[in-house]
């Protein structure tokens, strides 16, 4: 069994937390500064509070980031200031050079590196399906820590860089496909047309892409970082990101939505996509 980190328990992070706590692991977070609705998935979650960052980088043997991506670096940095010479696993939405870059960072530190992608949902079921594809030299020693959780982890190869790319090619997929809808629908009624389209589209389709398109519309302030991600990926592998970065503003104009407990209107949706200040 071992002793890990997590930065930060968020949605996706506490869950994660949760499937190695569930394998016998201690799963240690860091209480300081965080808020009171961290402290709650953290409880959920059966995770030990380490007080702060300092104590659970000493505490652990493995560190495992799943925050924001634009504070990747910085996390990354503040545990390898810290002296942390174990295993630093970077598991958010990044592109592939962008996680080498953390990889220098922490190997500069005294660190070994995993890169990381999470695919799916919040990981609090099987029956979610949610994967942590993993890549690197000691990737193995990680996905050992999750072996019959909740949490498949699969170790794609050894090369850092690979899950993460992984990540971005699915992404690139399911979340820019429904930006895509989402302006699609935003132009059709500014045109006045909207109802043409659904008829031409048959109620099957028109169905599934409203209710696609309004049950992101909670999440849709997280997906902008996402979005210049995978457009960065794009553009690295000598491709257009362009694509991607209009989804990234498709989805910052949805920001007034987060966290809404239900989806709204497809109306209200609309109306917040057009509006212009």
């Amino acid at each position: 069994m071992k002793r890990i980190g997590l930065l930060h328990p968020g949605a996706m992070g506490a869950s994660v937390g949760a499937a190695a706590r569930s394998n016998g692991n201690t799963v240690f977070w860091a209480s300081a500064g965080r808020t009171a609705s961290t402290a709650a998935r953290a409880r959920r979650a059966n995770l030990e509070d380490a007080g702060t960052v300092a104590d659970l980088v000493k505490a652990s043997e493995i560190v495992l980031s799943v925050c924001p991506p634009h504070i990747a670096e910085d996390v990354a940095g503040e545990v390898a200031q810290l002296g942390f010479s174990g295993i630093y696993v970077e598991g958010n939405a990044i592109s592939p050079d962008r996680t080498r870059v953390i990889q220098r960072i922490v190997e500069k530190g005294g660190a070994h590196y995993v890169d990381g992608g999470i695919i799916g949902g919040p990981a609090w079921t099987r029956e979610a399906g949610t994967h942590l594809y993993l890549s690197g030299p000691r990737a193995e020693e990680v996905a050992a820590c999750f072996a019959g959780s909740p949490l498949e982890t699969p170790v794609i190869s050894d090369r850092i860089g690979a899950a993460s790319a992984l990540k971005m090619g699915y992404a690139a997929y399911t979340k820019g496909t429904t930006a895509l809808l989402t302006a699609i629908l935003g132009l059709v009624e500014k045109e006045g047309v909207r109802a043409d389209l659904a008829r031409q589209w048959g109620d099957t389709f028109t169905t599934q892409t409203v209710r696609r398109v309004c049950a992101n519309t909670a999440k849709a302030w997280r997906f902008v970082g996402e979005m210049h991600e995978i457009a960065a990926t794009f553009k690295g592998a000598g491709l257009p990101g362009g694509f991607h970065e209009a989804a990234a503003d498709v989805y910052e104009r949805l920001e007034a939505f987060k966290d809404h407990t239900e989806p709204p209107a497809i109306e209200s949706v609309l109306e917040a996509l057009l509006k212009r200040d």
